[in-house]
């Protein structure tokens, strides 16, 4: 799949204001845009295992297309909801455990880059991968 391979964080944009509005402080925002993300990502199936490593933390996450699971962000954000396929995109629709707000997320190949796009609360971010 388009997806497997090993992704390391190139550049963002709008991600501190989109930090911003999901209420993460100013000092966690600063260190967040500098995290040296890298995410290494499997597909088997409709199965995808994502390892994330980068500055705050190292965790997998495994989840299964249209199943709703339970992830953390790095600033302690419960969410719960799910990833699905549609066309080439992987696209999550997540809500927030403390406040019920959606946090979407699509994951997509353009190029040779994966872009990963947030819309908060009207708010878009998008964090640009390149392959390792």
């Amino acid at each position: 799949m388009a997806f497997d391979g090993t992704w390391k964080i190139d550049r963002n944009e709008n991600y501190e204001k989109f930090m911003e509005k999901m209420g993460i402080n100013v000092v966690k925002r600063k260190l967040a845009s500098h995290d040296n993300l890298k995410l290494i990502i499997t597909q088997e199936g409709n199965k995808f295992t994502v390892k994330e490593s980068s500055t705050f933390r190292n965790i997998e996450v495994v989840f299964e297309l249209g199943v709703t699971f339970n992830y953390s962000l790095a600033d302690g954000t419960e969410l719960t909801g799910t990833w699905s396929l549609e066309g080439n995109k992987l696209v999550g629709k997540f809500k927030r455990v403390d406040n019920g707000n959606e946090l979407n997320t699509v994951r997509e190949i353009v190029g040779s880059e994966m872009v990963q796009t947030y819309v908060y609360e009207g708010v878009e971010a998008k964090r640009i991968f390149k392959k390792e």
